[in-house]
Order: C-alpha cells, then sequence, then structure tokens
C-alpha cells in the first residue's frame, strides 16, 4: 500500500521563525544602534519571505529612515551586511536553510515511475487470476476464497496502520454510512467474480466482464438520467456482439459461470454510482482500506453458510491431501496478498495518470490476462470464440477512449 505523508506546520512554524529572528539579530551586531528592530510577523501580517527570511515593510521604512541619518562612510560600511542578510553567502546559515533539495527519482523520471506502476500492475493482475484459477482446480469453493482475498487485505491494511504506512484517517459516521453502499457492492461483485471464475475458464469470465461498460453507460441512462451521446452507446455494440459470438461456442460455458459474471458486471455498476455519491478528500489507499474492512464483514456470512459445512467435512481436507498443507496456506495468503496489491496499484495508478490513459491501459490489462490464461491453462477455444473475444475488446477500447475524451472536455470547460 503506497504510502503518503504530510508534515503540519501548526506547531513547526512558530519555533522556526523564532529560530530565524535568533539567527537574525546574532548576525547584526556592528549597528544595531542605528537601526531599531522588531520581531518579525507571519507573511499573513503583510510580510516578505526573501531567502527563508521574514522582513516586514514597516521594518525596512524604520531602517531607511534611520540610515538617512548616519554619516555616507558608516552607511557605506553598513550596505555589505545588509546584502548579506537579503542574500546568503556561501556557506552562512540562510544558505543552508535555503538550499533546494535535490530533486527525487521520481520527480526526475515521471515517466519511468508511471511505467513502472502500470507494469506492477499487469504483472500482479495476471499473476493473482493464474494463482486463483489454480486455487480453484483443487479447492472449489469461491465464497470462502473470496474471503481469504478480502482478510488478507484487511490485515495488510491494519500492520500499515500500525506503522503509520499511510497515517489511518479518521472516518466518521456521515463518511462510513456513504461507503458502506459501496463496499457491499464490492463485495457483491467480488464473489460473483470469483464464482464465474471457479465455474469457467478465466479467459472466459473476463471476455463476459468486458460488458461492464454497457452496464455503466445504461446505468448512466436509466439510473441516473445522464444523457449518454449516440457515439458512446454505438461503441458497444462491437462489445455485446464480440461477448455473444465467445458465449455461443465457448467449450467451458455454463449458465453459473455466465450469470455469476453477469451479475457482477452489475454490482460494480452500481459500486461506480455510489462511490459518486460518496466523494471525499481522504485519499484512495485509506478509502479502499475501509472498503475492504466493511466488505470483508459482508463477505463472511454467506461463507459460512454455504460453504462451511462441506469445508469442515471435507473440503480442507481434500485440498490438503491434494497439494500439502503448507502449498494450501501459502497459495492462499498470495493470492490474497496479490490480490489486494493490484487493486491498490490501479488506484494509484489512476491518481498518477489521465482518466484516457487510464482507461487504455485498463482494457491492455484484460489483453494481457486472457492471452496469459490461455496460455498457461492451455485452454482449448473455437476460432469462432476467438474472435469474438478480439471484437468485444476492440468495442471496450473503443468506448473507453471516447468515454474519456469526452470526461477530458468536460473537466477543460469547468476550468476554462
Amino acid at each position: 500500500m503506497a504510502s503518503t505523508g504530510a508534515l503540519s506546520g501548526t506547531g513547526t512554524g512558530s519555533g522556526l521563525s523564532g529560530l530565524l529572528r535568533l539567527r537574525q539579530t546574532a548576525r547584526e551586531p556592528t549597528y544595531a544602534a542605528y537601526a531599531t528592530t522588531r520581531p518579525a510577523g507571519s507573511v499573513t501580517d503583510g510580510g516578505n519571505l526573501i531567502w527563508g527570511r521574514q522582513l516586514r515593510p514597516a521594518i525596512l521604512l524604520e531602517r531607511s529612515a534611520v540610515l538617512a541619518r548616519i554619516p555616507a562612510g558608516r552607511r557605506d560600511l553598513l550596505r555589505p551586511v545588509s546584502a548579506a542578510a537579503s542574500s546568503p553567502a556561501e556557506g552562512s546559515d540562510s544558505a543552508g536553510e535555503a538550499k533546494v533539495a535535490p530533486a527525487s527519482f521520481a520527480a526526475k523520471y515521471p515517466a519511468l515511475v508511471t511505467g513502472f506502476f502500470f507494469f506492477m500492475w499487469y504483472f500482479l493482475n495476471v499473476i493473482f487470476n493464474i494463482l486463483n484459477k489454480k486455487i480453484y482446480n483443487y479447492f472449489p469453493y469461491p465464497y470462502f476464497v473470496s474471503v481469504v482475498h478480502l482478510f488478507v487485505g484487511v490485515v495488510y491494511c491494519l500492520v500499515s496502520w500500525a506503522v503509520g504506512l499511510p497515517k489511518r484517517a479518521p472516518i466518521d459516521s456521515k463518511l462510513l454510512k456513504l461507503l458502506i453502499p459501496v463496499a457491499v457492492c464490492h463485495a457483491l461483485g467480488h464473489v460473483t467474480s470469483n464464482v464465474s471464475f471457479a465455474a469457467v475458464a478465466v479467459s472466459f469470465a473476463h471476455t463476459i466482464k468486458a460488458l461492464e461498460p454497457f452496464f455503466n453507460a445504461a446505468a448512466s441512462q436509466f439510473i441516473l438520467g445522464q444523457q449518454i451521446p449516440f457515439t458512446l452507446w454505438l461503441s458497444l455494440a462491437p462489445v455485446v456482439i464480440g461477448v455473444s459470438m465467445a458465449s455461443l461456442t465457448e467449450l467451458s460455458f455454463n449458465w453459473t459461470g455466465f450469470i455469476s459474471a453477469m451479475i457482477s458486471n452489475i454490482s460494480f455498476t452500481y459500486r461506480s454510482i455510489y462511490s459518486k455519491k460518496a466523494m471525499t478528500d481522504m485519499d484512495s489507499t485509506n478509502i479502499y482500506a475501509y472498503i475492504s474492512v466493511i466488505a470483508l464483514i459482508v463477505c463472511i456470512p454467506p461463507a459460512i453458510i454455504l460453504e462451511g459445512p462441506q469445508l469442515l467435512q471435507h473440503g480442507f481436507n481434500d485440498a490438503v491431501a491434494k497439494v500439502g498443507r503448507t502449498k494450501f496456506i501459502s497459495d492462499l495468503f498470495w493470492v490474497g496478498m496479490f490480490y489486494h496489491l493490484y487493486n491498490q496499484l490501479a488506484t494509484n495508478t489512476l491518481e498518477r495518470v489521465a482518466p484516457l490513459t487510464h482507461a487504455v491501459g485498463n482494457v491492455l490489462k484484460r489483453v494481457f490476462v486472457i492471452g496469459f490464461s490461455i496460455i498457461v491453462f492451455g485452454n482449448k477455444i473455437t476460432m469462432q470464440t476467438g474472435i469474438g473475444t478480439c471484437i468485444a475488446i476492440i468495442g471496450v477500447a473503443i468506448y473507453s477512449y471516447i468515454k474519456a475524451k469526452m470526461e477530458e472536455e468536460k473537466r477543460q470547460m469547468k476550468t476554462a
């Protein structure tokens, strides 16, 4: 989880200004008799910040009046001292205070850092999907595995909060009420996605999930009352056609996987709607942590009710018998860790790039996941399924491009 931090200047500012005043007094002993001084005020009191010093206009005026009464010879002697107070000499204290810190690696090479974020997002997502499917091949209990995903993430968040990376942001009852619907939709979408991954091939599940933009557009039009342009609807036609083609000839097709993936699409659509209502100034890392905690609480009861008895009777024992206790526990731990980290990196990447770049990146991520899952698991796909998947991905790319361009134009109009 990316760490964020802030340095509060409430108590530090007064101490620093006092230190500067002490240093200024110590540096002007020669002609103290000719210039009256008073403690420097804050910038809001009309001060000017020069090389880390605070000088009030009143002080400058008083010094000008005093200097006018000083003999010319002594005035010339005073000038270097005044100049030294305004511009730091090499090796002076002021130079040390005003010295600009060297630029960090992220500031020097932002493109490389952003590229690294994208790479890690894709890498963790692909690893998660492959390991997740391998677990379902010997432990077909998606409700319990969904709980493990969230549980590992929550433990990670609690440890991070405990060490202050990042510092936990306080939450009040008002924000909690706004986040609960988001977390419930997140939990439902997460569980149904896992049910689909357990039931059908990963490539096919992601092909069905490519329909999510269609549900987003429908919800915006018919629930939020937002007018969706015809071009945006038109761009969704290839998505629907492609998913339909892939579904008709998919060798791993079953209704449980298909319906679960569709419910997941609807759930994530409502999550987006509630997220817009729950806009807050809290950083994304803390927001995702709170959503994970609430989603975990929501997911535990159905996992106990639907899969608890089977797990106690033979589920755990069968998994241990197939792969061993150590591998079983380590697989569950790492799949949960990869799930949390790839979601967190997706959020952090969105903060670093424009919506258009993130939308294109999200489409490419799905291509990577589908491609690698076919290679790793050796899934046999028909020609029609392959063509349908490609058409659906191209449709999602066109839709994402148009949608991101529209949002960018709206943002530019507001700032203009």
